[in-house]
């Protein structure tokens, strides 16, 4: 206790200034009375009529979300198992390798095979791989098949290890993730539904030693509660390659992951979706994944995922506003067009949100703005509350009020990687893998055993 205090301080200073801009808002909002001006009548109700298909969108997923729980939170597992193939692509991963290896092996679910795939490393990767696999006893050796490739890419290795894989149902995890012990069969039992060809897992950051890390975390956590409601509609069109599942022969009938995108697994996921075929999401799927420690190395990461789904709206532009059976108008005329929007949006968010502070500076008018510090904390109160690893998210608790703020970082992490995306469409320029450097999970992974979230890989605030 006494050595989490000093980081509870350094917490309690950095929030400091935070909290105080929210009180000064709620002062203001309930000692001073609002000054009405006409002339802002138009500005305001064109503000509103800009935001209105965003919450149209947020309240949805927010009724579904509600549905999930009653209908989709908790599938058992019934009948002859499927066998299952774990595939763990790495590219200069010796900082975790071991530790994720480690995680698969460490799972609950009885028919398991491990296909981890070389993707031509130059560091020490392949050296941590075979000292990990010649320190194994027999019977948990023949568990894992290794495959060392010259580098070509994570799309073609997945492909690789794809078409090695004997498995029925094939589980993706990134060499930088650790497996909760319960994942794997959360994840199978999502495909009760033979037409569910895919299910996301739930991504969790897994290092909070430093405030971007935190900040991570709590987007994580916002972002990742919604595909509930996505989930509902069979309709969760990023399925991220930390925490994926698929049905092999449905990646096989549409010829692998595409490596000409480098958001392979948002591309397959929205593929998937094209073809018919239903996705969901496992919230009690839990991965532990390393989140970049810097900004520049933030920013590049959200290059690559901004670029790469760019690229596939792009692809798969026929998804937009079609009239078919499947995937449904849930995801043809809201959930695409709606995120396509909320991009546009990014792009005159400086402009907006200056004339949404100035109107509400000038006319005192602080209740809408009031209005959304509260929904968002409360949202985030519940997304806490509701998580199947409440404990590991406790100190979320403190960053919600001031969650409102906060998210202004992101957005601008956002921003920069929505220019850069743009700009790089302009000129015709390709975007190849951007390195960023990791320090590592810092726990093993026999702390991830507990299913009601009282364990977890890092300290709630450390």
């Amino acid at each position: 206790m006494s050595q989490g205090l000093p980081t509870r301080i350094k917490w309690m200073y950095k929030l400091a200034p935070f909290y105080l801009l929210t009180f000064v808002v709620f002062y203001l909002g309930l000692t001073r009375e609002s000054v009405p001006n006409d002339a802002f009548t138009p500005l305001r109700w064109v503000m509103l009529a800009l935001f209105v298909p965003l919450a149209v969108k947020y309240v949805i997923q927010l009724l579904a979300a509600v549905l999930y729980s009653l209908t989709q939170a908790r599938p058992e597992l019934s009948g002859t198992l499927p066998r299952v193939s774990v595939l763990i692509p790495a590219w200069n991963e010796e900082v975790g390798i071991v530790k994720t290896l480690r995680s698969a092996l460490n799972s609950d679910y009885p028919d398991l095979e491990i296909v981890v795939i070389n993707d031509g490393s130059t560091d020490g990767t392949h050296q941590q791989i075979q000292d990990f696999l010649q320190s194994l006893p027999a019977e948990h050796r023949q568990l894992f098949c290794y495959l060392k490739l010259p580098n070509g890419g994570k799309a073609k290795a997945m492909n690789c290890g794809l078409e090695r894989a004997s498995g029925e149902l094939i589980v993706t995890v990134d060499a930088d993730s650790l497996l909760d012990r319960q994942a794997v069969g959360r994840l199978v039992a999502r495909f009760a539904d033979p037409d569910v060809a895919a299910v996301a897992g739930n991504v969790v950051i897994g290092n909070r030693a430093r405030s971007i890390e935190c900040l991570q975390q709590l987007e994580y956590l916002y972002g990742f509660f919604f595909k509930r409601g996505d989930s509902v509609f069979n309709s969760v069109y990023i399925i991220g390659g930390a925490a994926a599942a698929y049905r092999r022969d449905v990646l096989q009938q549409l010829g692998g992951f595409d490596h000409s995108i480098i958001t392979e697994d948002i591309e397959i996921s929205t593929r998937i979706l094209a073809h018919g075929y239903k996705t969901r999401y496992a919230h009690d799927a839990v991965v532990y994944t390393e989140g970049p420690s810097d900004w520049k190395g933030l920013c590049n990461q959200r290059l690559r995922w901004k670029f790469g789904r760019l690229q596939t709206f792009f692809r798969h532009r026929s998804l937009f506003f079609q009239c078919r059976r499947r995937p449904g108008p849930y995801l043809s005329w809201l959930l695409l067009p709606v995120a396509l929007y909320a991009e546009l949006l990014l792009l005159f968010e400086v402009v907006l949100m200056t004339l949404f502070f100035g109107y509400t500076i000038y006319t005192q008018d602080f209740l809408p703005l009031m209005f959304v510090i509260l929904l968002m904390s409360s949202i985030i109160w519940l997304q806490v509350i509701s998580d199947p690893k409440r404990a590991t998210h406790g100190n979320l608790l403190w960053l919600a009020p001031v969650a409102w703020l906060l998210f202004f970082f992101i957005d601008a992490v956002e921003f920069q990687a929505l220019y850069r995306s743009i700009k790089r469409f302009c000129k015709g320029e390709a975007l190849q893998w951007q390195k960023w450097v990791r320090k590592g999970l810092s726990q093993a992974p026999e702390l991830l055993s507990d299913s009601n979230g009282s364990q977890h890989p890092v300290d709630l605030l450390n």
